[in-house]
């Protein structure tokens, strides 16, 4: 006989899995942790399949229970949208995007107005996290990413290798420079960023002055040291040294004049950046459209024709 499973309990579920716990689904829901546990225990009844391991206070999903979740979010959201409309009007499109955090800070809000000019205003939820983020629990929508190695269960589209290139202030150029050789540019005053030991691989000054030949030495340690890409940019900018910066960042900042390339001589980082959809979004057509736009303006950044590329 064929049972059709109950919507509480499946939204029971949807907001646990979402959640990462009963307590935090039972909130979301305005019923108890008790009541979102026996829902959920009553639809693995129903359905004849686990789909929650339960380890002391703690869930996690089984291979059923992730082999559901995402056509089952995809429905709820589905459902979400229809109630919108019935209510007075179509639903305002909107979408979830996570980024990294020096990516937030930095380049991608500036590129905003071009987007809206384009496709019209759109509801956009921005997280800027480190990886690895979970797209069922946070319902992210797209996830910009640098590496390949992250989310190996996704549909992943690779955009570019980008580099990193010595920039510093105009004003730093024309006191200090030109600088046309390595050497030169060693006796500069140098910023350096340091992510800390979990960090991926990240070119060092170390790293740059190998590819040009010269072994900087011990010494090449001395100077500024800050912790993200944005704020070596920041003090570039402010004439205290030259930074190695990327050129998905760099590269509005050469046009607006706070920048200037020192030296061309780019080092290619170690991977991609990648784009990666879970397959409860790419159904969306506004994230279809954001993915584009995104992997268009991420290209174009990392190839600008000032970075000599």
């Amino acid at each position: 006989m064929d049972i059709t499973p109950s919507l509480r309990g499946l939204q029971a579920f949807d907001a646990a899995a979402r959640t990462g716990s009963f307590a935090a689904a039972a909130v979301e829901l305005g019923v108890s942790p008790a009541a979102i546990s026996q829902l959920v225990r009553m639809l693995e009844e129903q359905l004849g399949r686990k789909l929650f391991h339960r380890q002391n206070r703690r869930i996690v999903l089984t291979e059923a229970g992730r082999e559901a979740l995402p056509r089952l979010a995809a429905a709820f959201e589905e459902i979400r949208s229809v109630s919108a409309e019935l209510r007075g009007g179509a639903a305002r499109p909107s979408l979830t995007v996570s980024v990294p955090p020096s990516m937030l800070s930095g380049w991608l809000p500036m590129q905003f107005a071009d987007f809206a000019a384009t496709h019209g205003f759109v509801d956009i939820s921005m997280r800027g996290e480190d990886d690895p983020v979970s797209f069922e629990r946070d319902r992210i929508d797209l996830r910009l990413s640098y590496g390949r190695f992250h989310y190996s269960g996704h549909v992943m589209q690779e955009l570019a290798t980008d580099a990193v290139y010595p920039v510093c202030s105009p004003r730093l150029l024309s006191e200090l420079g030109p600088f046309g050789s390595a050497d030169a540019l060693l006796a500069a005053p140098l910023i350096h960023t340091d992510w800390g030991p979990v960090a991926a691989a990240y070119p060092s000054w170390s790293a740059w002055f190998g590819a040009q030949g010269l072994n900087a030495g011990p010494h090449i340690r001395h100077g500024l040291t800050v912790d993200s890409s944005r704020a070596a940019l920041d003090l570039a900018e402010t004439g205290l040294g030259v930074a190695l910066g990327q050129g998905i960042y760099v590269a509005p900042l050469l046009d607006a004049g706070r920048l200037a390339v020192a030296m061309n001589a780019p080092l290619a980082l170690s991977q991609p950046y990648c784009l990666t959809v879970p397959e409860q979004s790419a159904r969306k057509p506004v994230v279809a459209l954001f993915r584009d736009w995104l992997s268009r303006r991420s290209i174009a950044a990392i190839g600008h024709p000032a970075l000599g590329r």
